[in-house]
């Protein structure tokens, strides 16, 4: 072994162990995120990958001036209990016919995956899942992406939405990305809210593209104090200004069975059915909270 050969094996010594690689990027406290507010998990497996696509992830907002304050890119063995909070219960709402279980989420090969089973539990025929980030991570303003493949069928209906950090309430309510399973290439994207009289308002749009359970895509949204923009992959669909909500919100996710929009499932409907998401990103820019 020559001098060199050594050189570069003793240098390597010393770099790659201090090579970080994320899975996510997590607050320091369960609290309002701020754009500073955050820490790299770190690891020593797959280094150079794992910066090479972290250093990727934090640049590709920056020239709009969006720096990612949290992640999680479901690089685990399972899903992390400092970021979310899994539902364990009947479905009370819309006439669903789902027990969401902590058995229906799956997280392997950097996905995470909510299955849906026409399964007998509890006094109920279907099984699904659910998680949410309440009380351990919510924001207010920034940009939400998810990435996933979405789950289709008559009777199965995938969400992605907002909800504020306040116990006993669902509104405002901020719908990223909504589908009912038996049109599979229609995204909706809906905002509903009180008005001064306690009624119930909302504002919705709809966008007809590709099959969104065949492949991966991008669903997002822009949420500033005075507009709501809706982008899927990248690109705009839908913009309210219409009573922006100005609470700090936290993320849900989860697939319904049945229902009084959906419909229930019939025999067309195949299961198990399974939303796979690749990853969910918040980003803000300087000072949208402060």
């Amino acid at each position: 072994m020559n001098k060199f050969t050594i050189y570069i094996f003793v240098l390597l010594l010393i770099i790659l162990p201090g090579l970080p690689t994320a899975n996510h990027y997590s607050q320091v406290e369960a609290t309002k995120a701020s754009v500073y507010d955050y820490r790299l998990n770190t690891h020593k497996s797959n280094q150079i990958d794992s910066f090479t696509k972290q250093l990727s992830i934090k640049n590709k907002y920056i020239e709009d001036g969006w720096s990612l304050v949290w992640q999680d890119e479901f690089n685990q063995k399972q899903l992390d209990p400092d970021l979310w909070n899994i539902e364990n219960w009947a479905a009370q709402k819309n006439n669903e016919l789902q027990f969401y279980t902590p058995d229906n989420i799956k997280v392997s090969d950097g996905k995470l995956q909510l299955i849906s089973k026409k399964q007998r539990y509890k006094g109920r025929s279907y099984t699904s899942a659910a998680i949410h980030s309440k009380d351990k991570f919510y924001f207010q303003y920034g940009k939400v992406e998810m990435r996933a493949k979405l789950p289709s069928g008559q009777g199965i209906f995938p969400a992605f939405w907002m909800m504020p950090n306040i116990d006993n309430t669902w509104l405002p309510e901020i719908d990223i990305m909504e589908m009912l399973g038996h049109k599979p290439n229609e995204i909706w994207m809906v905002q509903h809210w009180l008005n001064e009289d306690q009624q119930l308002k909302s504002n919705a749009d709809h966008f007809v593209g590709d099959d969104y359970s065949q492949d991966y895509h991008t669903f997002s949204i822009e949420w500033k104090p005075g507009s709501i923009t809706w982008l899927i992959d990248d690109k705009e669909r839908f913009q309210s200004t219409q009573s922006i909500p100005q609470e700090d919100m936290y993320l849900y996710l989860n697939t319904a069975i049945g229902g009084d929009w959906p419909g229930s499932p019939d025999d067309t409907t195949v299961f198990p059915q399974v939303f796979e998401v690749d990853y969910i990103r918040v980003y803000q820019q300087k000072g949208a909270n402060q």
